[in-house]
């Protein structure tokens, strides 16, 4: 959807001047000399020239003073940017896609340049004042109500919302919301990020959500719209952080807000206007000084007293693990095991020294007992993958195994996959649209160590949706389809699909369509 006025194409334009400006500075910490930015390709392009010269992202992530998690995410809006973004004519339309995608990299810029004094760059937009940061306040309470109001909605039987939340979060979390909440409404009690989860969780966003965010205008910055939603929900979550510590949020901040707020909201309004929710987003705005003041001190005293919200919002909902109980019987089985073990292998150490005792040879001369002893002394073990690790200063986590994927060290992911690490295809996708084939080809070879759920679904959509910007069926996707997505269910899926873009090809024969069919149909025959 283009923009109806010029003030978005002016905010725009003035990100692009930023990033410019921020990009030479920079590049010039990073030994990159520059008299003039170009557009984001050019500055991703030189990113990964001061990579070969410093010798790895490592050294880049040191001198920026970010760690490698944050680094990743960084080239990641980046690479986005220059995908959204690939040329731009001064006073061309622009897309809501693109304009967030500048504003979310303006908001990456500023992290960087608080992480790092020695950055001086401006990224001013526009006014920041007390009813601006009001606004923002506003739009960050609506967005907050209108997910309670969809859960709510979604599960109106008190107990059983009670019941469902403590076999997917644990009874002690549910006893913490509870007793942080206003009236018993357990909802009301929990963090931004854990009402974000029950909406974005796969399995309740297509039960109950999925219907009320389907519209073609909003939530397509990504390749699904709840993946969208997720991504939104995150960023909000920051800069909710920042309201809850009485930070002001900056003009870029507050612009991003306000679109993010118009996608997120605007499909449950037009819901609304249909009769098909209860929900009522607008109502959420309307409130006065107090009321709003009102709303954040209470919203600063929960979080305080759940210890604030500082963890990403999850993908999924991942119940806690139970362990059964053991029944007397059982416990009885495993003391009498116990004992008898402990028996058994006193009863072995008393036979070993008998057999050492009757059979150790005569002593030798002291002094070449003491000349042979140095040869046969055994050697000291190698260190262990980890322990490689943590000698280069790299933590044992996901994050870390990520970072390394999507900056194509293949140094790194190899010590994580010999040591054991899972990995999901879900985290090659960075490295697949760089052509990555290093790292993807190494991971290829430790395909057992996959452990995504259901992985397929979303590999093909994000694939397809790479293919119809323009990138390639390279070799390397090729052979990821054919390692994780051959399975039957998978290749009807996808013949559902080519016959789906069949028909709107033969309904509407233009470009767009005879691209998505081609699309589809070389995926379908690689996995067929």
């Amino acid at each position: 959807m283009h923009a109806v006025s010029h003030q978005p194409i002016e905010q725009f334009e003035h990100c692009l001047g930023i990033i410019r400006q921020a990009a030479v500075e920079i590049l010039l910490l990073l030994n990159v000399h520059s008299a003039e930015a170009k557009d984001p390709r050019w500055f991703l392009e030189q990113l990964e020239q001061a990579r070969l010269n410093l010798g790895g992202w490592g050294n880049v992530a040191r001198r920026l003073n970010l760690n490698d998690a944050e680094l990743s995410d960084f080239t990641l809006q980046l690479r986005h940017l220059q995908q959204v973004v690939p040329v731009y004519d001064r006073g061309q339309p622009i897309s809501d896609n693109q304009r967030i995608a500048a504003l979310r990299f303006v908001v990456a810029l500023e992290s960087v340049r608080h992480r790092q004094p020695l950055l001086k760059y401006s990224s001013t937009l526009g006014e920041e004042g007390v009813d601006r940061q009001e606004q923002a306040q506003r739009q960050m309470r609506a967005i907050a109500l209108t997910l309670k109001g969809l859960i709510s909605q979604a599960q109106p039987d008190t107990t059983r919302l009670h019941n469902d939340l403590k076999l997917q979060f644990g009874a002690s979390s549910v006893r913490r919301w509870l007793a942080n909440s206003e009236a018993g409404d357990v909802l009301s009690g929990m963090r931004f990020s854990d009402l974000s989860l029950l909406v974005v969780d796969k399995k309740a966003f297509a039960r109950y959500y999925s219907s009320i965010f389907n519209s073609a205008a909003s939530l397509t910055f990504l390749a699904e719209q709840r993946v969208t939603l997720h991504a939104f929900l995150d960023d909000c979550r920051a800069m909710r952080n920042a309201i809850i510590a009485g930070r002001p949020l900056t003009a870029a901040e507050m612009a991003l807000l306000g679109n993010y707020q118009q996608q997120i909201t605007g499909p449950v309004q037009r819901a609304f206007e249909q009769g098909r929710t209860s929900v009522n987003p607008a109502s959420f705005m309307a409130v006065d000084s107090s009321e709003l003041g009102q709303f954040w001190e209470t919203a600063r005293a929960k979080d305080s007293a759940l210890g604030g919200d500082s963890l990403a919002v999850r993908e999924s909902i991942e119940p806690p693990q139970r362990r059964e109980k053991r029944s007397p019987e059982d416990r009885d089985q495993l003391i009498s095991s116990v004992l008898w073990g402990v028996v058994g292998m006193f009863v072995l150490a008393m036979a070993f020294g008998g057999i050492w005792l009757f059979s150790d040879p005569a002593p030798r001369n002291q002094a070449n007992v003491g000349f042979r002893e140095s040869p046969d002394a055994p050697e000291r073990e190698l260190p262990s993958p980890r322990e490689k690790l943590a000698n280069l200063g790299i933590s044992w986590d996901v994050n870390s195994l990520r970072a390394a994927i999507d900056r194509n060290d293949t140094n790194v992911t190899s010590l994580f996959m010999q040591g054991g690490m899972t990995w999901q295809l879900a985290w090659t996708e960075q490295a697949q649209s760089a052509k990555y084939d290093e790292v993807l080809e190494l991971l290829l070879r430790y395909k057992l160590q996959m452990d995504e759920p259901k992985p397929c679904r979303r590999f093909i959509n994000t694939l397809s949706h790479s293919m119809n910007n323009g990138e390639s069926m390279t070799a390397v996707r090729r052979s990821y389809l054919k390692a994780f997505c051959t399975t039957p269910a998978v290749v009807e899926r996808q013949r559902i699909s080519v016959a789906q873009a069949q028909r709107r090809a033969e309904a509407q024969p233009d470009a767009q369509n005879q691209k998505a069919l081609s699309v589809q149909s070389a995926i379908y025959e690689v996995i067929r």
